[in-house]
């Protein structure tokens, strides 16, 4: 499914996201759309796990290269830790971080599609936001989202307006859900794939432990 004309405007309560406006966008996603939805941190692209174009969408609206880490955005850590292998000490440093404004690099297990994996390290990003509308969104999908922080090239903050998103993208877009409230900044990037985290890149999330 690729945007031919304009995107969907989709406007949810951002507290309590109408179930109607939801599980069409959802519909939508499944039909191979590509959305862009507010999160804790700041708006993200998405697309089901198997939409191979929808996955082409996102590199072209953002211009990213193959060792780009994209996000798996989760409903819970049950849920996380069907598609990433974690420690133990891992386990308990990210559990303390989340829900939060955190992406975790991790290997990948073997329920990620390699096309998502980054293709030496076999690492993808992974998530758990603090955000209603993500929430209603992950519990009707039933899987992890596939996404990617709304920069586009060339600038340095993400995008944080529906209707400026709208301006702008609305033709290479599906849906746009916005729901009025949104974080500013991305996430704190943290790989977790070594023998010691290294930052990759500082965001929303602070304060965490090791």
């Amino acid at each position: 499914m690729a945007a031919t004309t304009t995107a969907r405007w989709v406007e949810v309560h951002p507290r309590n996201p109408q179930r109607r406006a939801i599980r069409a966008t959802v519909d939508l996603l499944r039909e191979g759309g590509l959305i862009a939805y507010p999160t804790d941190s700041c708006f993200a692209l998405g697309a089901m796990l198997g939409n191979r174009e929808g996955l082409e969408r996102i590199r072209t609206i953002r211009r990213l290269d193959a060792r780009h880490h994209f996000t798996l955005v989760c409903r819970d850590f049950a849920q996380l830790g069907q598609f990433v292998r974690i420690s133990t000490p891992v386990f308990r440093a990210v559990k303390a971080a989340t829900p939060g404004c955190y992406t975790f690099i991790l290997p990948a297990t073997k329920e990620v599609p390699r096309r998502l994996m980054h293709p030496k390290k076999r690492t993808v990003g992974v998530r758990i936001p603090q955000h209603p509308v993500v929430d209603a969104l992950l519990e009707e999908l039933d899987e992890p989202l596939l996404s990617s922080t709304l920069l586009l090239p060339d600038t340095e903050e993400p995008m944080t307006s529906g209707w400026e998103i709208h301006e702008r993208l609305g033709h290479q877009l599906d849906a746009i859900l916005d729901s009025g409230e949104c974080g500013t900044e991305p996430t704190t990037v943290i790989d977790l794939s070594g023998d010691e985290p290294e930052l990759i890149r500082q965001g929303a999330g602070e304060g965490f432990e090791w």
